[in-house]
């Protein structure tokens, strides 16, 4: 298990950077701005792409794992994993607070400026997500911890040809309010 320290948070980047982050004792600690989100027109018709995601670049084949607590607030507030080549082709993988039982535990995929979201129900108690994304070459296999890996989607990255260089790291939004507390816990990577 590794964990966030100044060494490995100077390999990533932010894209959108919140107001309000800080380490500590080896967690990164994120506020959520508000309203902020990543979604691509299915059914709501917005299109959001403001989102707080710390990645860092990688080629070739390889699996990061996220592991996250979380306070939320205000329905939708979400974090967990991202996998992003554009604007219009990414996935992320999170529980998504709903307001009220239950949670959802999903992964949403994005092609061609499209998003879709798979789900299943998880109780709104849920407080904390381990999460891991697997690369091999164009596909992406997305799993959640629940007393061992159950995979949640196999998918393909449309604008992804499996060689160059994709963002990759820990996210999170709030898109109703502000005040959403993230302690993103730990991030391992293996990669070739």
């Amino acid at each position: 298990m590794s964990y966030f320290n100044a060494e490995t948070i100077r390999r990533f980047t932010w894209f959108n950077e919140p107001e309000q982050w800080e380490l500590e004792d080896g967690n990164l600690i994120v506020r959520t701005d508000a309203p902020t989100d990543f979604w691509q027109r299915t059914h709501y018709g917005f299109r959001n792409d403001n989102g707080h995601f710390l990645f860092l670049s990688l080629t070739g084949d390889f699996s990061l794992v996220v592991g996250a607590k979380f306070s939320p607030v205000n329905q939708y507030d979400q974090a967990g994993v991202m996998v992003r080549v554009s604007p219009s082709c990414w996935l992320k993988s999170s529980v998504e607070f709903e307001g009220s039982d239950p949670s959802k535990l999903g992964a949403v995929v994005t092609n061609s400026g499209y998003s879709d979201w798979s789900t299943q129900n998880v109780p709104v108690e849920t407080k904390s997500l381990r999460v891991r994304v697997d690369r091999k070459g164009p596909d992406y296999s997305v799993y959640a911890w629940q007393n061992g890996w159950v995979q949640l989607r196999l998918a393909r990255l449309l604008e992804d040809d499996g060689k160059f260089p994709v963002m990759v790291g820990p996210y999170c939004c709030s898109p109703k309010g502000s005040g959403y507390r993230v302690v993103f816990e730990e991030i391992s990577l293996q990669s070739e």
